[in-house]
């Protein structure tokens, strides 16, 4: 054999590798079998053997696909597995790098859940303006579920050490099986009749969709969604996402949460009343500061020093301005008297009687009209002439009129 056809390990499973990749039916499988040695690492990559009655065949689903996980592969469950058959280089080994995992039967359900998801979406039931607000501090709240599994014991606990003012009223039911929907019904429809509490807490732990299926009952979503009561619907792990999760007035992940949320913190609001009454006194502090110092302000004045002192000050100002007011007055007085004499001697000045006085007189005929011409008047007339003390009666023997 020619030694340039000798090839290293890693060169032969790089062709194995890019021979099995080059195959387009080994690029999109679906294989059935039963799940083996399952292990989940901390890295979140699942690890596990797909087997049936005479082969096995490695598998391997990483984080980003198990996240989407519905259910919890458990060794012995029965599945169909989608993905890609290819090489890991190190190991030499092929594997089948899985993208989903379906349980025997699931698919059904499955088709069955999406056709009601897309039913009761289209109705208005997922809607957030539907969604009642919680109540922030619950008196009593009503825990609808299983009356022996882990999720009543998990919302006392949870509920009880966070507000323990809360009564919670446990009302059983049965969580799994054919007879599960029709008693969570009648447990919502009964709690919702008589007023039994301000809040519902529904649930029960995770499982597969086969487990969880009465959460995905049209009858339990429609009482759910008529519920005048609000309702927190804590189904499962965070991967199980029910349709009563959808229509509830809140989502928990778990039944542990669903009690956080349904009930405050005690010691938190402790804490938060403290420092509310610390920031309070605080504000107080700087209040009181800030009239003090008004207060001081307000004592240093010479007004409330001595109110009296003050009080003589402005008697002081009052006279002082009395006696402006005086002179001003006293002084437009002097002036107007002046003005008054003067107008009254001119006016004197301008008085026909005054004019009189110098010598002249005022002719007037019988009918008292002023005659200021001669032609005014004819000879043989009776005219009356006024003088500065007194009148003469004449009549008129000659007309001398000027010829200038």
């Amino acid at each position: 054999m020619s030694q340039d056809r000798v090839l290293s390990v890693s060169e032969v499973n790089g062709v194995v590798k890019r021979l099995i990749d080059g195959e387009p039916l080994l690029q999109t499988l679906a294989v059935r079998g039963e799940l083996s040695n399952y292990k989940i690492y901390p890295s979140g990559h699942h690890y596990f053997t797909l087997k049936d009655a005479e082969s096995s065949l490695r598998c391997v689903m990483f984080r980003s696909s198990a996240q989407k996980l519905r259910f919890r592969p458990e060794s012995g469950m029965r599945v169909t597995v989608l993905g890609r058959l290819s090489v890991f280089p190190r190991d030499g080994a092929y594997q089948l790098y899985c993208s989903e995992l379906i349980g025997q039967g699931v698919g059904d359900l499955q088709a069955a859940y999406e056709e009601l998801k897309r039913k009761l979406a289209a109705e208005g039931l997922f809607d957030r303006a539907h969604k009642k607000p919680i109540p922030r501090f619950p008196d009593r709240i009503a825990v609808i579920t299983s009356g022996a599994g882990a999720a009543v014991r998990d919302v006392i606990r949870v509920a009880g050490k966070r507000w323990p003012m809360a009564k919670l009223i446990v009302m059983p039911v049965r969580v799994q099986g054919a007879e599960a929907p029709p008693e969570l019904v009648g447990a919502l429809n009964y709690a919702n009749r008589w007023q039994v509490a301000d809040l519902i807490i529904t649930g029960r732990g995770g499982g597969s969709i086969e487990d969880l299926w009465a959460f995905n009952d049209e009858r339990v979503a429609r009482a759910i969604y008529a519920s005048a009561i609000p309702v927190i619907s804590a189904v499962g792990h965070e991967p199980d996402v029910t349709i009563a999760d959808y229509v509830a007035d809140l989502r928990a992940a778990t039944p542990s949460n669903g009690a956080e949320l349904a009930v405050p913190d005690q010691t938190e609001l402790r804490e938060s009343l403290s420092h509310s009454a610390a920031r309070l006194r605080q504000a107080q502090r700087r209040r009181l500061d800030e009239l003090r110092r008004r207060l001081d302000a307000l004592q240093s004045r010479p007004v409330l020093q001595s109110p009296t002192g003050h009080v003589d000050v402005k008697r002081m100002e009052l006279d002082l301005l009395r006696g402006a007011l005086i002179t001003a007055e006293q002084r437009t007085v002097s002036a107007a008297r002046r003005r008054f004499t003067g107008l009254t001697a001119s006016l004197d000045a301008l008085s026909p009687m005054k004019v009189l006085t110098r010598g002249y007189a005022i002719a007037a005929d019988g009918e008292g009209r002023v005659l200021r011409s001669a032609t005014e008047t004819e000879a043989g007339a009776e005219i009356r002439v006024r003088l500065a003390d007194g009148a003469l009666r004449c009549r008129v023997n000659e007309l001398i009129v000027n010829s200038d």
